[in-house]
This record gives structure tokens, C-alpha cells and sequence, in this order.
């Protein structure tokens, strides 16, 4: 048997912005995106040369889960990524992402 970690579970408060952050900031492609009622989609985001594990974008329903929104983990480091060219990657994050917002999600 082989198990691999698929999803990570993401809390954003809306989920077009996060979109937009991923997708314009961070340079991740949709894999999906799927209406599953008014209020909830299924929406999974990943790296663009990434197939083991991706972020399912899941909207905030309720107070607890909105005040998690950017402390995921509680303040500790939540994530690592992996690339082959560091200083690349780099100059093309501080580009895209403000310095305020270098270390967590706000949207902007």
C-alpha cells in the first residue's frame, strides 16, 4: 500500500480572493473548481509543476474558523516549498507580494 498526503486544507475568507492571491502572487494553477452549492465550492490550487499534494481552498464559516484565517498552525512555520532555483523564485515572490504581507495570507 502507498499513501501520500493529497490535500492540505487552506482557511480563506473568500474564495475568488484567495483565489487571486494563489493564482497572481504565488503563481499556483487551479485544478479545480467546483460549485457544490451557493455557498460552497471546491477549489484546489498547486504549484504549477506540482502533482503530489495541493491546497483545497475552504471558506471560513464560522467565527473560530475566521479568526484562524493566516494562523493555520498557531504561529509556527506551516508550509516549506521546494525548488530548484531558490534566488528565482525568490526575486519572482518579492515582486508579487507586498513585504506586509510576506507572512501571511491577508489578500493583498
Amino acid at each position: 500500500m502507498s499513501l501520500k498526503l493529497k490535500h492540505i486544507a487552506i482557511l480563506v475568507k473568500d474564495y475568488d480572493e484567495a483565489i487571486l492571491y494563489y493564482t497572481q502572487k504565488l503563481n499556483f494553477v487551479i485544478i479545480e473548481d467546483t460549485k457544490i452549492s451557493e455557498e460552497k465550492r471546491w477549489i484546489v490550487v498547486a504549484p504549477s509543476n506540482s502533482s503530489e499534494c495541493s491546497f483545497l481552498l475552504a471558506k471560513a464559516v464560522n467565527e473560530k474558523q475566521k479568526n484562524s484565517i493566516g494562523n493555520q498552525a498557531g504561529g509556527r512555520v506551516f508550509l516549506f516549498l521546494n525548488t530548484n532555483n531558490f534566488e528565482k523564485e525568490y526575486q519572482n515572490l518579492i515582486k508579487r507580494i507586498p513585504r506586509s504581507s510576506a507572512s501571511g495570507f491577508d489578500g493583498k
